[in-house]
């Protein structure tokens, strides 16, 4: 069972889809990106079985509304974005699992002390974008010397949009981002969902090169302000290290760490079995110490 609809926001509307009815506090999903839609977390609707399952688009991307105002893509207004969505669907206690650029806005939202939010999954984190480029400098020099010749001259004389970067750019998806390949038409329907001017605006050209509004964002030291139940989570070869993951969930009391084995960025995809039992048990496990 599923519902779906819009909720007005700050600059358009955003698209919703609720699958399930239990009583159960729901799950609400806040994808990567930015821009990137739902898409690629729609494996987690399995849990319906247990509790509702939200998901959304974020403005820009996806089912949601595109509007050019380059001004709204800011992450003060995702996180405003975030706020009315809960108010519009009277989600009084949720769960939050962010991904990726999920989890900057999931960090953002939590630190402005919102009421009800049961716990909250940073999957595959970024909360420092200064921590995330040295390690995706780290990593591409394990890419064979033509790829990384071809990333660093498109780079230096902007041609990031040309189809050369694009090819080597995909050398680093395959290892860091994605190890297992998606199909023809699951490529396609992502790139008609994704909000490019987005991402553009917010991060820049490629997952390794951050030229946007977001390329200096930490809150690592802020992380401590955050009492929610955490779990952090991340792949064994996640583009989001295991490195820098660990240290994240350092910086906040209490919280909880876990690496999928021969994963990268996109764990749901590569061991789904494995990340829904990690994600699931987790939340049960927050629930029930709370009933106590």
């Amino acid at each position: 069972m599923s519902k779906e609809g819009f909720v007005e926001v700050e600059g358009g509307r955003i698209w919703y889809q609720i699958n399930g009815g239990t009583d159960a506090p729901p799950l609400v999903v806040l994808h990567g990106g930015p821009g990137s839609a739902h898409n690629a977390m729609e494996g987690l609707q399995v849990m319906q079985d247990e509790r509702p399952v939200i998901f959304y688009d974020q403005l820009g991307c996806g089912n949601s509304d595109r509007p050019t105002d380059a001004s709204l893509w800011r992450i003060d207004r995702f996180v405003r974005e975030l706020h009315e969505l809960r108010r519009a669907l009277h989600l009084e206690q949720v769960h939050l699992l962010g991904h990726s650029w999920g989890t900057m806005l999931l960090a953002d939202y939590l630190l402005t002390k919102p009421e009800g939010v049961v716990s909250a999954i940073f999957s595959s984190p970024c909360l420092s974008a200064h921590m995330w480029m040295e390690d995706a400098n780290r990593l591409k020099l394990e890419l064979p010397d033509d790829v990384q010749r071809v990333l660093a001259e498109c780079e230096a004389n902007g041609t990031t949009d040309s189809p050369a970067y694009r090819k080597a750019e995909r050398e680093y998806m395959k290892r860091f981002v994605c190890r297992v390949e998606i199909p023809e038409e699951e490529r396609k329907k992502r790139a008609e969902q994704f909000g490019e001017l987005v991402y553009n605006t917010m991060w820049g050209p490629s997952e390794f090169c951050a030229t946007g509004n977001l390329k200096d964002f930490d809150r690592t030291d802020q992380l401590h302000e955050i009492s929610v139940p955490s779990l952090f989570c991340c792949g064994a070869h996640d583009e989001a290290t295991p490195e820098s993951t660990k240290y994240y969930h350092a910086c906040m009391p209490d919280s909880q760490f876990h690496v999928f084995d021969n994963c990268s960025h996109s764990p749901l995809r590569e061991d789904k079995d494995e990340y829904i039992r990690v994600v699931r048990d987790f939340i049960n496990n927050v629930e029930q110490a709370a009933a106590k």
